[in-house]
């Protein structure tokens, strides 16, 4: 959906090559300003220096009330700090809040529902999602002390662990912390973890300046005002030493870019409007889903393998509301490409941009996205560029993009392997759990958390291999020809019932409902080894990206699905709504038909499902499921009975014995032989 015309419609304002006078109008809601805010003075002293960069309205604007708890909170102390030493099991509503900035969800057991038994999930936040021997034992082992004896993987490279009380949160973060972990802005209203190709290669130059860059990016967008170490280290820094072209990137202030003299230099009092999801990867790898982010970054090396820069792109993001038009799933677009020493300054200046125009008034319409599809890109480029202080180059060429999982055995370009485990919906528990932490444990083994919700183990010496394999497989781990197709592509959310968000069932009823996908498929004739990218999510907020996949079953109620077709294998086109309010049980009667038209209406035998209900679209697909006859159910065929003269039969049973044949089995041979002679002589 389109709510903006062309940008210089858009464009409001004066410009006369220096100075922009910025009059933003967003169109969602018609006629409404943007509700951001005024550049104001940063609590701890100075003003918002922005000496090429137009202040943004300075008329009272209406404001959430998330924005006034961040406002009071003492860059994210209050009232967190005193709210913990209560006894009660839970915080309040502002605490409920500051708490998702230091990388936690206040939740309750949804199960239940005589009374909410309150507990905390709290999130890691790793780069590229780099996992450290020692920090993987120690996730494990809080998970069976202090949460619910489980690890969750997720689509942006974490760890979840949930089920932690309010009394050990204390004991759970500071253990995090001290062993080289973090949560702080896992999640709230700032930059979220980057994520980046989780492969381990070290003969390929590219996926190391990928990696490289996300954890760069990451150091410069944390917070820095100190609550998070005030609160659960008592004090205590606990990090190692970042790298000098950040701290410089961070402490320069390029037009306005920065609240000067203020404990957080690039956030301010208000950190941002929304979350905010950078990823960061190599031409032709899609495995980060780039097109989804806020901000996508590809790394673009020199004909002599050296790295020359950086293409960006802008205004991903998958969230909405069902029944509200005006939000949506939206991909980013090319914002341009800067020199490899402007990347985080480029960075920066789009942070700056959606921290001071992004919405602030109403929560739904505060992501980049709708900034940008609101201005269009010319005038968002236009803006962004003024805080840059330079000009973004056109994105260079590249490649078509492929989905890479890296599941299986692998060589890092070291001598050394790597394993990339399939884990089902991301969740590491039972007999998995306890073999991994064996192995890891053993072998002293690093591991990469996948966005696509897996496991990959690194740094394997050649000679581990069967010892690592056999071990898997006595617990019932296949290798990889013999999983579904369907399981190890398809992601589904937490959900019920930790998630307030959810709707309805995902990670519980995904398992069953892949099998009766696939059982749906066999029925019309389509192989086992035929597949499609399938995504599952409680809610329409989307975390598992459900609105890029071929097959996206998105909770719109109890037990009940809104279903999207026309994604592609390599997450590069947006599906789209094909049916509102499946309900669970009646799921064979959507995809019975959907899938029998695929197989008798394709292209040819490699047009993928994706690709096929893209070309035929939505309306010709729901007429079809409406006016299709079901298949009918195949009889069974019993013996027949053909009636012979006594002596015929006493003939063939002579012959029968004497061949040590039965009866049965001669007449079918003599007369099969009968009938190709018959047929031949035709």
């Amino acid at each position: 959906m389109v709510l903006a015309a062309s940008s210089s419609a858009l464009f409001t304002g004066s410009y006369d090559g220096l100075r922009l006078n910025p009059k933003p109008v967003i169109r969602v809601p018609p006629n409404k300003i943007t509700g951001a805010l005024p550049r104001v003075s940063c609590a701890g002293g100075g003003s918002h220096v922005h000496s090429t960069v137009s202040a943004a309205p300075t008329t009272a604007a209406k404001r959430s009330k998330i924005e006034i708890i961040k406002e009071h909170s003492n860059f994210l102390r209050s009232p967190l700090n005193d709210d913990l030493q209560t006894e009660t099991t839970s915080v309040s509503e502002a605490s409920a809040q500051i708490i998702k900035f230091h990388g936690s969800y206040q939740q309750y057991d949804r199960d239940v529902r005589q009374s909410k038994n309150y507990s905390f999930m709290l999130r890691t936040k790793q780069p590229a999602g780099k996992v450290t021997n020692k920090l993987y034992l120690v996730m494990d082992e809080l998970a069976d002390k202090f949460g619910i004896g489980s690890l969750r993987l997720t689509t942006r490279q974490t760890f979840q662990l949930h089920g932690v009380l309010k009394k050990d949160l204390k004991t759970v973060m500071s253990t995090v912390i001290k062993n080289m972990g973090s949560t702080l802005g896992a999640c709230g209203d700032l930059n979220r973890n980057v994520i980046a190709p989780p492969v381990p290669y070290h003969d390929k130059p590219e996926y190391k300046h990928a990696v490289e860059t996300a954890e760069k990016i990451g150091a410069l967008l944390a917070p820095q005002a100190g609550a998070y170490y005030d609160i659960w280290v008592d004090g205590e820094k606990i990090m190692s030493a970042e790298a000098p072209d950040v701290t410089e990137a961070r402490n320069t202030n390029i037009n306005g870019t920065n609240f000067e003299n203020c404990p957080e230099p690039i956030y301010g009092i208000h950190y941002l409007p929304r979350k905010f999801k950078i990823a960061v990867t190599v031409p032709v790898d899609n495995s980060v889903d780039l097109f989804t982010n806020d901000v996508g970054i590809v790394v673009i090396m020199d004909d002599e393998g050296e790295l020359e820069g950086f293409n960006i792109y802008v205004g991903g993001g998958m969230g909405r509301t069902h029944r509200k038009e005006d939000t949506f799933p939206r991909l980013s677009e090319p914002l341009g490409f800067v020199p490899k020493e402007d990347i985080l300054y480029a960075v920066k200046s789009i942070v700056a941009t959606q921290r001071d125009y992004g919405r602030r008034d109403e929560r739904r319409y505060s992501r980049l996205k709708y900034l940008i599809e609101d201005w269009g890109i010319e005038k968002f480029r236009l803006v962004t560029e003024q805080y840059y202080g330079r000009t973004f180059h056109p994105v260079r060429d590249l490649p078509p993009w492929e989905f890479k999982s890296y599941l299986g055995w692998g060589e890092q370009g070291n001598g050394r392997l790597f394993y990339g485990l399939h884990v089902e919906n991301g969740r590491i528990k039972g007999e998995l759990k306890m073999i991994l932490r064996d192995i890891i444990e053993t072998y002293d083994l690093s591991v990469r958390i996948t966005p696509n919700q897996n496991l990959i183990l690194c740094d394997i010496r050649k000679a581990w291999r069967p010892k690592i394999n056999k071990t898997l497989a006595a617990i019932g781990v296949q290798p990889l020809r013999s999983v579904d197709p369907l399981n190890l592509t398809s992601l589904a959310c937490p959900a019920l019932p930790t998630c307030p968000l959810a709707i309805t069932e995902s990670e519980r009823g995904a398992p069953a409902m892949l099998e009766r996908i696939r059982a749906t498929m066999k029925k019309v004739g389509l192989g086992s080894k035929q597949s499609l990218v399938v995504r599952f999510t409680g809610c329409p907020n989307g975390c598992t990206r459900p609105y890029m996949a071929e097959l996206g079953l998105v909770g719109d109620g109890p037990n009940s699905y809104q279903l999207w077709v026309g994604g592609t294998t390599n997450q590069t086109r947006l599906a789209q709504i094909l049916m509102d309010k499946v309900k669970v049980q009646e799921l064979e009667k959507v995809l019975e038909p959907l899938f029998y038209h695929w197989k008798t209406g394709r292209r040819h035998e490699n047009e993928a499902f994706g690709d096929f209900t893209m070309r035929v679209g939505p309306d010709a697909l729901k007429n079809y499921v409406q006016s299709y006859s079901r298949l009918p159910k195949k009889k069974k065929v019993g013996p027949r009975l053909i009636n012979v003269d006594n002596d015929l039969y006493t003939a063939l049973d002579r012959i029968a014995e004497a061949e040590g044949n039965s009866v049965t089995s001669l007449a079918s041979k003599v007369l099969s032989s009968y009938v190709d002679s018959a047929s031949t002589a035709q």
